[in-house]
């Protein structure tokens, strides 16, 4: 199954409030991911927060960065489901 993102909210401290379309939602923390060509741009806090959503419901950046949405949502899912 494909899932969407539906929103999505820069958070201090390069981290992302991700919701599914499937009412899955949680945080991910980016700070450790943010290097080489694409990704190295979005250290800026200011250019972070520019992330947005595209036709397919995956997270973008202007300059072309951007993430896989069925990866975070086994993250988030794998999140909720070891919190319970």
């Amino acid at each position: 199954m494909t899932y969407k993102i539906v929103k999505v909210e820069a958070l201090e401290g390069y981290r992302l409030r991700i919701l599914f379309d499937d009412d899955v939602c949680g945080t991910v923390d980016l700070s450790d991911r943010l290097f080489g060509p694409v990704f190295e741009p979005l250290k800026d806090p200011t250019y972070f927060r520019q992330v947005g959503i595209d036709e397919f419901g995956a997270i973008y950046w202007p300059n072309g960065a951007d993430l896989a949405p069925d990866a975070l949502h086994s993250k988030l899912r794998s999140q909720t489901t070891a919190a319970a």
